[in-house]
C-alpha cells in the first residue's frame, strides 16, 4: 500500500495476502458463502471494500434500472468450471429455458425464443472459429453499435404486405423501399448506431440473366479518380467525407464538451452517429448506381485484387482509401454480375498493370507515382496514360484468365 504519492521512479509498497483456495472451493460447492467470506476476511489484516454499493450508486445516477450480473457463484456452478466440460448448443438452449423461469431473468420470456436461440447459434459459431484459430476471441456487442435480431418463419407472420413478429400485437410500421418479390423466409430487425431501425427480408427468387452483350471493360481503381475504365472513361471521386467534414467536426466538438454519462452526451453522440450514417449512405448509394451501370453495359468485367486492410495501414492514405470504398465497389460488382449472368474476374494484385505497355507487353523497371504518362522504349508508343494503360492491361489479363478457365 502507498501512503502518499511519491512520483518519479518511486513505486508503491505492495502487501500480498494468500489464502488456501482448496478449503474455499469446498465451501463454495457446499453453498456456505458465509464461511467463505469469514475465511477471506481472516486471511488479511486490512479492511475489505465491496464494490457492489459503489456500483449501484453510479447506476442509479445514470438512470439504469435493470442490469445483469455474472458472479462467482454462477461461474462455479457451471459444468465447464466443475468438470471441464464443453457446453454445446443443446446444453445452452436447455439452460436458456431454465433462465426464463428464474425471477432475475424472467424478462427473457417476454420475447420470442427464436432470436434468443439464434444468438446461441452465433455464439457457438464464434467459439468454433476461435478454437479453429480463424477468428479472435468472441466479444459482446456494444449497445452503441449495430444490433440485430433474426426471426425464422415460425417467429413472424406475413399477410397482406405486413409483418407481425411473435409476441407482438400489431404489425410493424414499415416504410418499404420496394415490394417483396415473394414471402420472406427469414426476417432480421436491426438498429444502427444512429438509432435507426431496419428490417431485412430474405426471399427466394429466380434471377433473370441480362441479354448478352459483346462489350468488355477493365477497371483501374484509384483515389483521385474513383476508377478509370479501359475505354478511357474516368469517374471522379466524390469525396463524401469532405462534403460533410464541417458538420461532422462541429458535432464532434460538441460531443467532446459533454459530461460522460449524461443525457446530453448521449444526444450529442447520436448526432455524430447520424452524420457518419449520412456519409455511409451517400457513398453506398453512389456505388450502387455505378456498379449497376457497369454490370448492365458489359458482359465481362475485370478488376484488380486489392488488400484494402493492409493498404489502410498507411496513415497518409488511410482516410482517403476508407472514404473511396474500394472493397464495397468490388463486392457489389461480384454479386451483381453473378445475378445478371455476367462474368467478373479479379487479377493478381502483383500484376504490373501500370508499368506494362498494353501494346507490346514491355515492362518498365520502375514507374513513380508522380509520373502520369510515359513513352514505351520498345514499341515507341508515346503519351501512355498510366491509369488507362493499367485498365487495359487488367482487361487483357482478366480475359486471359477466363480463357484459361474455360479451356
Amino acid at each position: 500500500m502507498c501512503a502518499r504519492p511519491l512520483g518519479g521512479l518511486h513505486s508503491a509498497r505492495v502487501v500480498l495476502y494468500s489464502a488456501d483456495f482448496a478449503e474455499i472451493e469446498a465451501l463454495q460447492h457446499q453453498g456456505n458463502w458465509q464461511a467463505t467470506a469469514e475465511i477471506l476476511a481472516a486471511a488479511v489484516s486490512i479492511p475489505l471494500l465491496h464494490i457492489a454499493d459503489a456500483t449501484a450508486q453510479v447506476l442509479q445516477r445514470q438512470g439504469i434500472a435493470c442490469v445483469g450480473l455474472l458472479g462467482t457463484r454462477f461461474t462455479m456452478e457451471q459444468a465447464f468450471y466443475q468438470r471441464q466440460e464443453k457446453i454445446g448448443y443443446n446444453d445452452a438452449s436447455a439452460f436458456l429455458t431454465q433462465l426464463k423461469k428464474q425471477p432475475d431473468t424472467a424478462f427473457l420470456a417476454e420475447v420470442s425464443s427464436v432470436p434468443l436461440q439464434q444468438c446461441l447459434r452465433h455464439q457457438q459459431s464464434a467459439f468454433k472459429h476461435f478454437f479453429a484459430k480463424r477468428a479472435r476471441y468472441p466479444s459482446f456487442k456494444s449497445k452503441k453499435h449495430r444490433q440485430s435480431a433474426t426471426f425464422a418463419s415460425s417467429a413472424f407472420s406475413y399477410r397482406d404486405g405486413q409483418i407481425t413478429l411473435a409476441k407482438c400485437r400489431e404489425p410493424l410500421n414499415i416504410r418499404w423501399s420496394r415490394d417483396l418479390p415473394a414471402a420472406p423466409s427469414t426476417v432480421t430487425v436491426s438498429k444502427d448506431a444512429a438509432g435507426r431501425y431496419f428490417i431485412s427480408c430474405l426471399c427466394k427468387v429466380d434471377t433473370e440473366a441480362l441479354p448478352i452483350t459483346f462489350k468488355m471493360v477493365g477497371i483501374d481503381l484509384g483515389i483521385k479518380d474513383l476508377f478509370v475504365t479501359s475505354d478511357g472513361h474516368r469517374v471522379n471521386n466524390p469525396r463524401h467525407t469532405a462534403r460533410y467534414a464541417r458538420k461532422l467536426a462541429k458535432a464532434q466538438r460538441r460531443l467532446s464538451r459533454k459530461q460522460k454519462g449524461s443525457n446530453n452526451r448521449a444526444k450529442a453522440r447520436l448526432k455524430v452517429a447520424r452524420c457518419h450514417a449520412k456519409i455511409a449512405d451517400t457513398r453506398r448509394d453512389h456505388l450502387h448506381k455505378l456498379t449497376r451501370q457497369i454490370v448492365n453495359e458489359n458482359q465481362v468485367i475485370a478488376a484488380e485484387s486489392l488488400q484494402v486492410k493492409n493498404m489502410v495501414k498507411n496513415r497518409h492514405l488511410s482516410n482517403a482509401i476508407s472514404d473511396v470504398g474500394w472493397g464495397e465497389l468490388v463486392r457489389q460488382l461480384d454479386y451483381k454480375a453473378a445475378w445478371a449472368g455476367r462474368q467478373f474476374v479479379q487479377i493478381d494484385r502483383w500484376y504490373p498493370s501500370s508499368k506494362r505497355c498494353h501494346s507490346c507487353g514491355f515492362v518498365l523497371e520502375s514507374l513513380p507515382l508522380n509520373v502520369r504518362t510515359w513513352d514505351c522504349p520498345d514499341c515507341g508508343t508515346q503519351g501512355i496514360d498510366r491509369d488507362v494503360n493499367a485498365a487495359r492491361n487488367i482487361l487483357q489479363a482478366g480475359t486471359a484468365l477466363l480463357a484459361g478457365a474455360d479451356g
